[in-house]
């Protein structure tokens, strides 16, 4: 599992120009799933993001977490987060997850995220086309990949 970690002031999702969710300060938090990803990635994404400090203390430096500033998560699903760009130039996604995979995978690391950061999460449409809007705080992007922890 990947994902890409964007400390926000805001950040919305409209699909069709309706709105489907909005938060304000936090972090915005696009995930993409891998075909072989499970309960283990989840669990230790949900836990390193919750404990994420990249927030400004008074001295300016990252020292707070989201709990400390009491931000919100939008999570937002990204297969192009696995797109391969080996050959020619268009991207391929077969590393991706198929939705019958990654459907339940992302419902469960949003579900997962809200309860080890005790703090709220809104959603984006799995598989919808969507209009995502974020004002990026720093900036601040973070890529975190589970295959990455070992």
């Amino acid at each position: 599992m990947r994902t890409l970690v964007q400390r926000v002031s805001h950040a919305s999702v409209r699909v069709e120009g309706e709105l489907i969710s909005s938060i304000q300060e936090g972090f915005l938090i696009f995930v993409g799933i891998h075909s072989d990803d499970n309960q283990d990635d989840i669990d230790w994404l949900a836990n390193k993001i919750a404990g994420l400090r990249v927030f400004n203390d008074d001295a300016g430096k990252f020292n707070l977490s989201l709990a400390d500033i009491e931000g919100s998560m939008l999570v937002v699903s990204q297969f192009t987060l696995f797109a391969s760009t080996k050959k020619g130039f268009r991207p391929s996604f077969t590393r991706s997850a198929p939705p019958e995979i990654a459907i339940p995978l992302y419902e469960k690391f949003a579900e997962t995220i809200a309860e080890k950061s005790g703090r709220p999460v809104s959603t984006g449409v799995f598989g919808a086309n969507m209009d995502v809007d974020l004002l990026n705080q720093g900036p601040v992007t973070i890529m975190i990949d589970s295959r990455a922890r070992e």
